[in-house]
């Protein structure tokens, strides 16, 4: 078996062609044109339905899942999430008008961000989303006035800073004290906003949120955090009454890009994680609050897949190798941004040796257009269909249109079944918004 077939939905069929859910590869390229992101619907929802069952059965009543937006936000995938039982997480106005045009249940929506304009925060009032995660001080005194000038007390959590480093990349490092995001737990900010919150006339505090990082592939960032999250919750209870309803612990398990990465098993995580907070609550003598998580990555990393197609072929005098596809940074930046691994395979010789070494390298200029260095696939020739797997999570929602390139089309596949989830831009979108 070649060690690329790294999700249980991918595999070889009789052409030796790659297949996503059963689905060829070359056929799809061929249907719909490259660059091609694929969603398979069926692993994402075998990933919703494990969140939603596992802290059904392993947290109190109350508890729930959110999809994350920020890793993937379209109407589809907004769709998906509520038929599974899914709340969500929005950062900014435009996810939640993606999602509101969705028909999300918008009273299960939690409205995150650092610096959430007047504008944003009268948007998502005027939508009815369920809960702000209010961010700072500035933005607490925002929410409260604009919920006065309405007569409504908005319900918000406050997210709080616990002090914990991953060990992940700075980019996808948030918990730090000196993170951009939060109010810091350690000096005293935290339970000063707390306060203010609770004197507020527009404020319904409801509890607290905090997030560690991303990528992470081990509990223990999050049992940390979970227990400086309940000894604050703790605190606020015994030193001022206050007895949060939600402790939302963020989200961040990590997902397979390489093969020599584990398979995440996400049950066993949260089984693990549920076992560490009850034992946090029973050592504080304190009811177990409803807990929230907010996984993004680990619903629909593994379920994405883009494809490309293949044109030079470059061999330069020091023995490097370029096979250049029809993409590039523009429908995924991550290695761009910070050299995020990827397995790469050429889906049309599946069944070959991975003999060729070279970098799978984009068509913009620019020198930084790389979607993976120093990766072996089967030899290419011009015309063959490039896989990039675990692609679901930050491809297309990072995706721009650099060098006046339109985004790509987003295919769903459904068991045998494949439909358009989002359609391929065009030349007249690109200039849809210029003025003459």
């Amino acid at each position: 078996m070649q060690d690329f077939l790294i999700h249980p939905n991918l595999n070889i069929n009789e052409q030796g062609h790659l297949t996503v859910s059963g689905q060829d590869c070359v056929e799809l390229a061929a249907r719909y044109g490259t660059p091609l992101y694929l969603l398979d619907e069926q692993l994402v929802r075998t990933n919703c339905r494990a969140y939603v069952q596992t802290m059904k059965e392993c947290f109190p009543e109350g508890s729930m899942p959110l999809l994350a937006s920020k890793a993937l936000s379209f109407t589809g995938i907004y769709k998906i999430a509520a038929s599974e039982g899914m709340g969500t997480d929005l950062v900014s106005a435009g996810e939640l008008y993606t999602a509101k045009k969705a028909g999300f249940p918008l009273e299960k929506a939690f409205f995150h961000g650092n610096n959430k304009t007047d504008a944003d925060i009268a948007f998502a009032m005027d939508s009815g989303v369920g809960y702000f995660v209010v961010d700072n001080l500035h933005e607490l005194i925002a929410v409260n006035s604009e919920a006065v000038r309405r007569g409504i007390r908005q319900k918000i959590l406050l997210r709080l800073t616990p002090g914990i480093d991953p060990h992940t990349h700075k980019a996808i490092t948030t918990g730090t004290v000196d993170s951009k995001f939060g109010s810091v737990i350690e000096n005293g900010q935290a339970e000063e906003i707390t306060l203010q919150a609770l004197s507020m006339d527009g404020i319904d505090l409801r509890g607290f949120h905090c997030h560690v990082g991303s990528q992470v592939f081990e509990i223990d960032p999050f049992v940390q955090a979970a227990e400086i999250m309940l000894r604050f919750i703790k605190k606020m209870q015994d030193t001022h009454g206050y007895a949060a309803e939600y402790c939302n612990l963020g989200g961040g398990f990590g997902a397979r890009y390489l093969p020599c990465h584990p398979q995440p098993d996400y049950v066993s995580y949260i089984r693990a994680l549920a076992a560490e907070v009850n034992r946090i609550c029973d050592a504080l003598l304190m009811p177990c609050p409803k807990i929230l998580l907010e996984p993004g990555r680990s619903i629909v990393a593994a379920a994405g897949t883009t494809l490309y197609t293949a044109g030079s072929v470059k061999h330069t005098p020091n023995g490097k190798t370029y096979v250049s596809v029809d993409g590039g940074m523009p429908d995924n930046p991550r290695y761009a941004l910070y050299e995020s691994p990827y397995t790469a395979v050429n889906a049309s010789r599946a069944q070959q040796e991975t003999e060729l070494l070279c970098s799978v390298v984009g068509r913009c200029c620019e020198s930084g257009d790389i979607l993976q260095e120093n990766v072996r696939i089967a030899p290419v020739q011009r015309g063959d269909v490039i896989a990039v797997l675990t692609t679901g999570a930050y491809n297309y929602s990072m995706a721009s249109n650099y060098n006046r390139l339109p985004r790509p089309a987003l295919v769903i596949l459904n068991g045998e079944q494949n439909r358009i989830g989002i359609r391929r831009e065009t030349f007249e979108d690109l200039v849809r918004c210029d003025e003459n």
